[in-house]
């Protein structure tokens, strides 16, 4: 680990790895800062390797408020954060994300000089979002509780320069027009990928074993094992594919082969050889005969003009009949209508997600009420643990852009311009 010190300043220079997304990082430091480590000393530092206490003690350095990045802090901004209201549950000060806590940034920011307004309330044209948009620099907003900043949003907001989103996906931004507005758009990449699919694993277990009616029997005071064992299997055997073969769907991969399962993947391109061959899946360039094969399919693909819309009623009827669909992606991707017909007539076995359009959705959304549904809240990806990735991750790209540092290549989902690859 490269280090240089300078005595007259006592800052040093770390060039090591970014511990959220394992990317080189450097930075600058304050000597200070590491006192309490009385084994952190320059000379040590030239020679030694991130290894454990040493690995950890960055990783509490790079969270911290008191990091001094190079070069000279932004003039004081206005901040604003969109986030779920918790209410009682905000009690707990691990509880990040939601709009009370608000990722742990209000002292901080405050602190730095900065104005800092959270809150919840983010539709209509008198809502609190809408007063501080002509006069905001900075927006913080989270998939869970998006902020859907519309052409007609952005082109008010004369002042904004940064959009970040506390999570991962971003297509609650309209990134064509942010793009042309010069805007960066951001977010945590990786920072709730096994959050998310550690919870596809569930709904299609919850799925296969016709979970829900069997709760719901118990729990109103029934006992019919036929009502639930008629339409229950084992997913060992089963053919489960994943569209999309991102961090999300080769995680979910991961997970489901010691199920021995036969495992297919639909993509643009197969993934390499070695991660193939670590998943245990194979590639299917069809789609079509990959829906043809599938017991279940998880959908794990970002929002883009290319998958809006892209499970309609054709799509689902060349499922095999029966087949269970679970989706953690976003709502917009399957068409409302022909997921709910599909459900009523057996066509789907079982359909399971978090996602919907709009978030939160209106209470007649016909998704809650239709049969053989295992649909939650958005909640896949804002586990507790999660909330501290992302909300880690969110605080270094505000300490980066306050002093004029890039970001990490992966937290870009538009920079000067152009939009990456996922949203093309």
């Amino acid at each position: 680990m490269p280090v240089s010190t300078s005595s007259s300043a006592c800052n040093f220079v770390i060039m090591g790895y970014n511990i959220y997304s394992c990317r080189p990082y450097h930075g600058v430091y304050n000597l200070n800062h590491l006192l309490p480590l009385k084994s952190w000393k320059p000379s040590l530092l030239v020679s030694h390797t991130l290894e454990s206490r040493t690995k950890r003690q960055l990783r509490k350095i790079t969270c911290s408020a008191d990091i001094e990045q190079a070069g000279e802090e932004k003039a004081p901004m206005k901040v604003v954060g969109v986030f779920y209201k918790a209410h009682e549950f905000a009690k707990d000060p691990k509880f990040l994300g939601c709009m009370e806590n608000a990722l742990g940034l209000r002292e901080w920011l405050v602190s730095k000089g900065h104005t800092f307004i959270a809150t919840d309330d983010k539709e209509g044209e008198s809502c609190e979002l809408e007063k501080h948009i002509p006069d905001m620099d900075v927006l913080i907003t989270t998939p869970f509780h998006p902020a859907y900043m519309t052409a007609e949003r952005l082109n008010k907001a004369k002042k904004l320069k940064l959009i970040v989103t506390a999570g991962v996906g971003s297509d609650h931004v309209d990134l064509n027009t942010a793009a042309a507005k010069g805007l960066t758009v951001s977010e945590v990449s990786g920072s709730n990928v096994v959050s998310v699919a550690e919870d596809e694993l569930m709904r299609i277990l919850i799925l296969l074993r016709n979970f829900v009616p069997a709760w719901k029997q118990v729990s109103e005071g029934g006992w019919n094992v036929a009502a639930v064992a008629y339409k229950a299997f084992d997913l060992e055997g089963k053919t489960v594919g994943t569209v999309g073969s991102g961090r999300i769907g080769q995680e979910l991969l991961k997970r489901l082969k010691p199920f021995d399962c036969k495992l297919l993947y639909y993509a643009r391109h197969a993934m390499a050889k070695e991660k193939e061959d670590q998943s245990g899946a194979k590639w299917e360039s069809d789609l079509d005969k990959f829906l043809q094969e599938c017991d279940v399919v998880s959908i794990n693909v970002p929002l883009s003009d290319k998958t809006r819309g892209m499970f309609n009623k054709e799509t689902i009827r060349k499922m095999k009949k029966g087949a269970f669909l679970v989706n953690n992606a976003r709502g917009a991707i399957v068409d409302v209508d022909a997921v709910k017909e599909a459900c009523e007539s057996g066509q789907l076995g079982g359909y399971s997600g978090d996602v919907w359009f709009p978030q939160p959705p209106p209470k007649d959304h016909s998704w809650r009420y239709m049969p053989n549904q295992a649909m939650t809240p958005h909640i896949s990806g804002t586990t507790i643990d999660a909330q501290v990735r992302y909300a880690a991750g969110v605080k270094e790209m505000l300490e980066q852009f306050f002093t004029g540092q890039p970001f990490d290549e992966d937290n870009y989902i538009v920079k000067e311009g152009e939009l990456s690859s996922q949203y093309k």
